[in-house]
């Protein structure tokens, strides 16, 4: 977060009593615009508060969330309680920060409401000036008014300026992180960070064998998951593809095809196809887990005879 910048409301001069109709109009607008500066001073402390509480819960945030990914970095077990402690800490740091640009509109709201009502008093001291029975002390006094209202009207627009772009910033901030988190989430269950190795053989970016003609989205699967032993550690290389895939097409779908042989009897077969099925679900939990939208995913199934063991194949679309 950047420097918060002074408000300091301007000096309002007093102003002697002429005696005529229009000085009492200009005591008016003159005590109008004193309301107008008390309320600009405390939404400038407001603001350098909410600042402040928010600069300690992105603090508190980064802070859980750079312990999680130093340990899962050096690797740890799977469902670790204590980095479930720090992913919950992270989560109520992120949620201070969302409480906090709900506190920023409101303030926002305010500021807003007095740029009005500033505005409104600059009209109603130009249309003083038009007041018959006025002396030379009025209108001087007018125009000094006119003057420090103009000056208020440019610390009020530049308040408003400065809460609308934290506000912008920090709802894009807070999104981003909650994305963050879900991945974070998903590695803590898995006990390593995704994306720290990406070669596996396991794995392979070629086109596999079989009938692919209905993925219109990509004619060669982005990953092909083998499930030819009883663990099978895909998810690295998974969120490493989906990351890549995501940065050329961020608005990509994708394709979970659950692909099992023909070979041996008909109940091998259909063992095959089940098999198949509940991995190809078990992805589409991980890829959700990762962050990506379930309205994004589609799940399908198709058999190959040159496949040695059920596979799961995602393709782009």
């Amino acid at each position: 977060m950047g420097t918060v910048a002074t408000i300091t409301p301007v000096s309002i001069e007093s102003g002697s009593d002429t005696g005529t109709a229009v000085s009492k109009t200009v005591a008016s607008l003159r005590s109008n615009l004193s309301t107008l500066q008390s309320s600009l001073a405390n939404n400038g402390q407001r603001y350098a508060d909410l600042r402040g509480s928010g600069a300690v819960a992105a603090s508190g945030y980064h802070e859980s969330r750079a312990h999680i990914t130093a340990r899962l970095q050096m690797g740890t077990t799977r469902g670790n309680p204590e980095l479930v402690a720090e992913w919950n800490r992270a989560q109520t740091a992120l949620d201070q920060l969302a409480g906090n640009i709900n506190g920023l509109n409101a303030l926002g709201t305010s500021v807003a409401s007095d740029a009005s009502a500033a505005h409104y008093a600059l009209d109603q001291i130009a249309a003083t000036f038009n007041v018959s029975g006025a002396v030379d002390e009025d209108h001087r006094q007018l125009s000094v008014l006119q003057d420090e209202t103009n000056q208020t009207i440019v610390l009020i627009d530049r308040l408003l300026g400065e809460v609308s772009s934290d506000v912008q910033r920090q709802t894009a901030y807070v999104a981003n992180e909650r994305a963050n988190l879900t991945t974070l989430a998903s590695a803590i269950k898995n006990g390593e960070l995704y994306g720290a190795d990406i070669s596996s053989p396991m794995m392979s970016s070629s086109a596999a064998s079989g009938p692919r003609g209905a993925y219109a989205g990509s004619s060669s699967p982005l990953v092909v998951i083998r499930f030819d032993k009883a663990t099978v550690d895909y998810q690295q290389i998974l969120y490493a593809a989906l990351t890549e895939a995501l940065k050329t097409r961020p608005g990509a779908a994708f394709s979970i095809v659950a692909v099992s042989p023909t070979r041996g009897t008909v109940t091998a077969v259909q063992l095959a196809q089940t098999d198949a099925h509940r991995h190809a679900q078990e992805v589409l939990r991980s890829m959700t887990d990762m962050g990506v939208p379930a309205s994004r995913l589609a799940v399908a199934s198709q058999t190959d005879p040159a496949a040695s063991s059920s596979e799961v194949r995602v393709f782009v679309r």
